[in-house]
């Protein structure tokens, strides 16, 4: 697939506007942790929920979809439809509820809801199974969307995909004072 100048500057605007706005909020992302998570506390609770959810959604999911529509036809998409209750869920019941509390994670919550070595517990296995199991698999699956697409589009090798997108993450987590 051959580009166009068009799409080049389009690709390169994004990221660039992507930078800025990373650049724009540094100084009042890193005043502490709530005001880079939570935009100290500035933003409705609703466009706190809306990017809970947003942030579900990376390269892989359009991959996602097309292989359950693919392998299951268009019913399969009753699959990916029935997380729309829960993205509901954390829209306009948990970010309000969360907002409330004052917490800004949900081991937090669980700090708040529950006590003693029950908590400890649930507390060490959400750690371990998100930290290790889920978010391993995640990040390999959206590499490996990455990969896929930046080789088809830009007609780069697989380890060039990785590294720039690496490159610009940690640019960009910088510059966002992360």
């Amino acid at each position: 697939m051959q580009l166009a100048t068009i799409d080049w500057a389009i690709v390169i605007g994004i990221l660039a506007l992507t930078m800025l706005i990373g650049f724009l909020v540094s100084k009042r992302a890193s005043k502490n942790s709530a005001s880079y998570f939570l935009a100290g506390q500035s933003m409705p609770w609703w466009l706190l929920g809306v990017s809970m959810v947003a942030t579900t959604f990376a390269a892989d999911t359009p991959n996602l979809v097309t292989d359950i529509v693919r392998t299951q036809g268009v019913s399969g998409n009753w699959v990916w439809w029935g997380m729309l209750l829960t993205g509901m869920l954390t829209t306009f019941v948990y970010a309000k509820l969360w907002r409330r509390l004052g917490i800004t994670t949900d081991v937090e919550f669980y700090e708040h809801r529950y006590t003693g070595k029950p908590a400890r517990f649930l507390r060490g296995f959400r750690a371990l199974y998100l930290g290790l199991f889920f978010n391993v698999m995640i990040m390999a699956n959206v590499t490996l969307a990455a990969v896929k697409i930046g080789s088809v589009l830009f007609g780069i090798d697989p380890e060039l995909v990785i590294i720039s997108a690496c490159l610009i993450t940690v640019i960009f987590s910088t510059l966002g004072a992360f």
